[in-house]
């Protein structure tokens, strides 16, 4: 069998599998619903019993939306930075993002004590965290694109943005050091990750966010297969690099931002999910790598959500820690099977 041959194959069974992981999604939960229902429901009928008409159209479809942006978005955007980057270590928040967005929700939730009662009241609201989280990674974005501009080195790019991260954990480390329990909780669930919590406005305004990042990262696809052969070959070839570089980063900044900015910092998924998607379709080409990261990332984060959710019981685990619980000895089984096949 031909690669191409097996690429169909294994794309029509991604496709497949991601519509299926779908359905799954919206069926389990502490409430189990029927396929069927789910079905008639999502194309314009009415399901048999009010109940589940209410969960499947005001919680389960906006989750299972959200986590499909969230799959797309994250590893993406991690598959853009190992590529730059040439680290199969980079993730999504290797420039410091999540660090700044924390740095932003942390002033928030940790230091609303300190400002009038009205105002902390407004900032505490889902919006405020929002619109904060949104700002310290904006920040952190700006103080990236400008010091991109004055380096010729990607990997200083590299180091700077784990500088700015260091920085900014500090300061939410100090922060947390003065804050109450109560603080400190809110603060920690919201590290922990939530995709359940979002209104059909706020899916819109994400949906816009990690179209245009995977609209970016899809026009790239050709100069990331330059910078496989490094950054000189890449030149040679006619490769604007700065401008290229520029955009990579844009594109993850909008994905990542938009997405912890929403849902919080959600670990594993962009750093693995590339590395995923290379073991499965064992290829370097970013042309293929694009739509099954796309496909992978989408699916890995529906299957984790439903082992969040304990279907039948009455709590949820914290998305972060299912994903890299999960996640983690998944590749490590991967990475060491495909040793055993190449001895």
């Amino acid at each position: 069998m031909n690669n191409q041959k097996r690429n169909t194959i294994l794309f029509f069974l991604l496709t497949l599998g991601l519509v299926l992981l779908f359905f799954v999604n919206i069926s389990f939960g502490s409430i189990p619903i029927p396929f069927k229902e789910i079905y008639t429901s999502l194309t314009g009928g009415q399901a048999s019993k009010s109940t589940w008409e209410y969960i499947i159209i005001n919680y389960r479809l906006p989750k299972a939306i959200t986590a499909i942006l969230v799959g797309m978005g994250l590893s993406i955007s991690g598959l853009l930075m190992q590529t730059l980057f040439r680290n199969p270590l980079a993730g999504p928040y290797v420039l410091g993002l999540s660090s700044g967005a924390s740095l932003g929700v942390a002033f928030v939730i940790l230091g609303a004590s300190l400002l009038p009662p009205f105002l902390s009241t407004i900032l505490l609201s889902s919006y405020g965290v929002v619109l904060a989280s949104t700002i310290g990674s904006s920040v952190v974005l700006l103080a990236v694109l400008m010091v991109s501009q004055r380096l010729r080195d990607t990997m200083a790019i590299l180091i700077v943005g784990l500088m700015f991260g260091s920085f900014t954990s500090a300061i939410v480390g100090v922060l947390t050091y003065f804050s109450s329990a109560e603080q400190l909780q809110k603060f920690t669930f919201w590290s922990m990750g939530n995709l359940g919590n979002l209104s059909w406005s706020s899916i819109l305004i994400l949906t816009i966010c990690v179209a245009i990042g995977l609209l970016l990262s899809l026009f790239s696809i050709k100069p990331l297969n330059a910078l496989l052969l490094g950054e000189n070959y890449a030149r040679s070839l006619g490769l604007n690099f700065k401008k290229t570089r520029l955009i990579i980063i844009f594109a993850t900044s909008i994905l990542a931002g938009s997405i912890t900015a929403y849902a919080g910092p959600i670990a594993f998924v962009g750093l693995a999910v590339p590395h995923i998607a290379k073991l499965v379709f064992q290829t370097s080409n970013h042309s293929v790598l694009y739509w099954s990261t796309l496909l992978l990332g989408a699916s890995i984060m529906l299957i984790c959500d439903v082992i969040s959710e304990l279907p039948g019981l009455e709590i949820t685990l914290p998305i972060n820690a299912v994903t890299s619980i999960i996640g983690a000895p998944v590749v490590i089984w991967l990475l060491v099977s495909k040793r055993k096949m190449i001895a």
